[in-house]
């Protein structure tokens, strides 16, 4: 049997929260799906794989945005909510990459690119985009390899 898309995982996984009663998980799975939706009708297409990779990735920025509001204004029961969201968001997110894996891709991608200078960081995260969607912090990575050209 062929693998199932990420929206197919992510569609089964809210029926089978909905058979074991679990609301919180329930919750954010219908979050997800919505976003989801959304994308579908106001761009009139199927979403893809990676589409849905990267609408998990913007996700989880979003939550951990709120999270920090949410502590510096003290509302630490709504912080909670955030964090149990992105923990049912990281379950269909591809496993993060070491910071090794990470420091190779880097490499690899400023010598496809042949930058050497801060010019070139366009072209190497062009590179670097499709492989660390999901699995790094763009923002994270973005700072490592200003550092390198630098």
């Amino acid at each position: 049997m062929a693998e199932l898309s990420l929206k197919a995982t992510i569609t089964e996984a809210m029926k089978a929260a909905m058979k074991a009663r679990e609301k919180e998980r329930l919750s954010a799975i219908r979050l997800i799906l919505a976003e989801f939706k959304r994308i579908e009708v106001d761009e009139r297409i199927d979403i893809d794989d990676a589409r849905c990779l990267a609408v998990l990735d913007k996700m989880c920025k979003q939550r951990r945005d709120s999270i920090k509001q949410y502590e510096d204004a003290g509302r630490d029961e709504l912080a909670a909510v955030e964090y149990a969201e992105i923990e049912v968001i990281q379950d269909f997110l591809p496993q993060a990459l070491t910071e090794a894996e990470l420091d190779e891709l880097i490499a690899q991608a400023i010598a496809e690119s042949g930058a050497d200078s801060i010019k070139g960081m366009g072209q190497v995260m062009a590179i670097l985009k499709p492989q660390i969607q999901g699995r790094a912090d763009v923002g994270q990575v973005s700072q490592r390899v200003k550092s390198r050209l630098q």
